[in-house]
């Protein structure tokens, strides 16, 4: 497996893959094609045999210098539990660190349990929110009305 920076030309790729990467939920309107356009130099895709299984679409904040954000990130379903996310993960915290980052950011809607869990695992702490939903810290709105979502932060050692 190999991974390097994503390119303009992988929206047209990933894009298709994205709600059946993620059960028919309706993702793809979350990445548009700007993201593969204007954050190349933090953005990563992990391909096997040629064949993309796995994209992290992440930026520098340019409102805070010391902080990153991780916006979009899928595996293939084939190949999880193959440490891809980890191995992309790590690419951009090693990237951010190398522009002075040292806290990174990332957001999941609070009916994703796997990505919650994951992101604790990966050493992520979830920021208080204003309620509590089975057990989890979440801010109420946070992407309109009725887009909770559970905010994580991670600082980078």
């Amino acid at each position: 497996m190999k991974i390097r920076l994503v390119k303009g030309s992988d929206y047209y790729v990933i894009s298709p893959l994205i709600n059946k990467w993620w059960g028919g939920r309706q993702m793809s309107d979350m990445l548009p094609k700007l993201f593969f356009d204007h954050f190349t130099n933090t953005s990563f895709v992990v391909e096997k045999e040629g064949e993309i299984v796995g994209f992290l679409i992440g930026f520098l904040s340019q409102s805070y210098s010391n902080e990153a954000y991780i916006h979009f990130i899928g595996v293939h379903p084939d190949y999880r539990r193959h440490n891809i996310g980890k191995k992309l993960y790590n690419e951009f915290f090693n990237k951010v660190k190398q522009n002075g980052c040292k806290i990174v950011r990332c957001v999941t809607s609070p009916v994703n349990k796997v990505s919650i869990a994951y992101h604790t695992k990966m050493g992520f702490v979830i920021e208080k929110g204003d309620k509590t939903i089975n057990g989890v810290s979440v801010n109420t709105d946070y992407d309109g009305p009725n887009q909770d979502r559970v905010l994580f932060v991670k600082e980078l050692v």
